[in-house]
């Protein structure tokens, strides 16, 4: 779930192992959890959990998962509450980096975090220090293998998106945020399956890194920052190759 360096970022969520794959769908479980209690467990009435469960199968985690966290979360009387705090700070160099948090102890998650970016060379910041060079965008990718692209395209902007671009194998579609679930919907129903589809936090511009020991502790800032139960989602604008 690292930011949006697109092409890269999807390689790299398909190179993780099965221990991160395992985290990912307790995160997404949680997420799943906190959108049943706000909105409830009914889909076609909570339109955000219908947004969640389609980055749940983008994610391939299984339906019978999905159906598990939506009873449990429907029938957990429990107080035990999330949160959802944004962070921002800078990595190396001065990469920019929010990492969207649900969290039932915000004094551990804050100290978590300040300790992660200390640690690889950069520093937590305050809350709107890095979001202004960022757009909130409704982002999907599709696989374009046996696919037309002039008929991806035409589907995408008809169903309200924003922006189409192909690349290294994938189509990637952009909409405004609230017009993200009508569009997925809509490319849903034309029997398009997705390799990612989530409203996410999109660089206007990117950094390049070219010292060594930057790479280095950027990725693992990353690492330690996805592997953390706390934390949602990291976006950042450093170009990955």
């Amino acid at each position: 779930m690292a930011g949006h360096s697109k092409w890269s970022n999807i390689k790299h969520k398909k190179e993780k192992t099965d221990a991160q794959k395992a985290k990912i769908f307790t995160k997404i479980g949680r997420e799943i959890a906190v959108v049943v209690k706000q909105g409830g467990s009914d889909v076609e009435s909570n339109p955000r959990l219908k947004d969640v469960i389609a980055k749940a199968r983008a994610n391939n985690m299984p339906n019978e998962n999905i159906n598990r966290c939506i009873a449990k979360a429907a029938g957990d009387v429990s107080t035990d509450s999330y949160t959802q705090i944004v962070y921002e700070g800078y990595g190396p160099s001065g990469v920019a980096v929010i990492v969207e948090t649900l969290t039932n102890n915000k004094n551990r998650t804050a100290g978590d975090l300040r300790h992660y970016f200390d640690k690889c060379g950069g520093n937590l910041g305050t809350t709107g220090c890095v979001t202004f060079m960022f757009d909130k965008k409704g982002v999907i990718i599709i696989n374009a293998e046996d696919k037309d692209e002039d008929t991806v395209m035409m589907d995408a902007l008809d169903a309200g998106a924003e922006d189409f671009s192909a690349e290294d194998g994938y189509f990637e579609i952009l909409t405004a945020p609230e017009q993200f679930s009508q569009v997925r919907e809509a490319l849903e129903q034309k029997g398009y399956t997705f390799e990612s589809a989530e409203v996410e936090m999109v660089p206007q511009t990117t950094v390049k890194l070219t010292n060594e020991d930057d790479i280095k502790n950027m990725q693992k800032l990353i690492d330690l920052l996805e592997d953390n139960d706390d934390v949602q989602n990291v976006y950042h604008n450093w170009e990955m190759d």
